[in-house]
């Protein structure tokens, strides 16, 4: 129960802060050795606050009231309070001293909370670490009678090869531990060894790939997850990352595929007017321009660098996309299509 509790202090949709004022409250209505009056209910609720998010938000008489009306009510808690007079003032404690939402059972509004958060964790279903998921949306069923897991589904694909490898990675990244990593690319027949400093993890149309120093090449590599065979941590001095922010090392392209030799360009795309719904509402890339509509399609500009995931992802979308400049571009969409069409001769 503590664990579903303090979980659900990170989900405020509806009311902010909401839980924790609920706890301070809790916390001073079972404190038996002081006199908690209004004032100081309210004081203990803007102190909660401020420990916890570090800003004073001021919270009032009128919203201390309503959270008291809320944990007695049966959305909340049930709780019971009494209400004691001394002299002109009323100070406030839980009839049973032994009282506490935190040994009280889950309340509606706390299921219906907490049931969002796994909605969302679910995603990671099956990868290591995250083990514990599955263990509280059990939990959580046997409290509410209702399974959180068949209303919403991501896309994922949890018996990936190589998922296993994310626990490790991710702890040497954590860890500053620098790896040997055997890798076999889909051209080679023999496995290459690699001395890794792991940076980034980064999921990319549903594969893994780890981003990080290759010591031979002095660059950075990125390595497929379902392509690597072997890995262990060797005693070489750990080279941090100073130079890459990675929130922002792929904003020039689409995937993964960096070549650090190739420019940003802008390409210019004709998007059939059939096609073109579909790429309004979710753009090719974040630098997709405001377009230009013709007779027989919209045009488009993106400033990305060209790499095979650019490529496959224009294919994909078949004759509804057009590759207009630049010449070289449009050169290689031929060929590819020229390839494509051998395979159907």
């Amino acid at each position: 129960m503590h664990i579903l509790l303090t979980l659900s202090i990170y989900i405020m949709s509806t009311n902010k802060h909401a839980q924790i004022r609920y706890i301070a409250l809790d916390n001073c209505f079972s404190n038996y050795g002081r006199k908690y009056y209004i004032e100081d209910l309210v004081e203990a609720c803007n102190a909660a606050i401020y420990d916890f998010t570090g800003k004073n938000e001021g919270v009032k008489k009128r919203q201390v009231y309503e959270d008291i009306k809320f944990m007695e009510s049966s959305q909340g808690w049930h709780i019971e309070l009494n209400r004691i007079k001394d002299g002109k003032k009323i100070y406030h404690r839980y009839r049973d001293k032994n009282y506490s939402i935190n040994k009280s059972p889950l309340n509606q509004v706390e299921i219906t909370q907490i049931r969002e958060v796994l909605l969302t964790l679910s995603r990671f279903k099956g990868m290591p670490q995250f083990e514990w998921v599955d263990e509280i949306s059990s939990r959580l069923q046997s409290i509410s009678n209702t399974d959180v897991n068949n209303i919403i589904d991501f896309e994922q694909n949890q018996f990936l090869k190589g998922i296993d490898l994310i626990t490790p990675l991710f702890n040497a990244i954590y860890n500053n531990r620098v790896l040997e990593i055997s890798y076999l690319s889909f051209k080679g027949e023999k496995s290459i060894v690699y001395t890794i400093h792991p940076y980034y993890l980064k999921q990319y149309n549903l594969r893994w790939f780890l981003f990080g120093l290759n010591e031979q090449s002095e660059q950075i590599t990125n390595l497929a997850l379902d392509r690597i065979s072997d890995i262990k941590e060797v005693s070489t001095i750990y080279k941090e990352n100073f130079n890459i922010d990675f929130n922002e090392y792929f904003d020039d392209i689409i995937g993964v595929t960096i070549i650090n030799a190739k420019p940003v360009e802008t390409i210019t795309l004709k998007v059939s007017n059939e096609l073109w719904p579909y790429i309004e509402t979710k753009p090719l890339h974040g630098s997709q321009k405001p377009p230009s509509f013709t007779s027989d399609g919209v045009l488009i500009t993106i400033n990305v660098i060209v790499n095979y995931e650019l490529i496959a992802k224009l294919l994909s979308y078949g004759e509804g996309i057009t590759v207009v400049s630049p010449q070289s571009l449009v050169d290689e969409m031929k060929r590819k299509v020229l390839k494509i069409l051998e395979n159907y001769q």
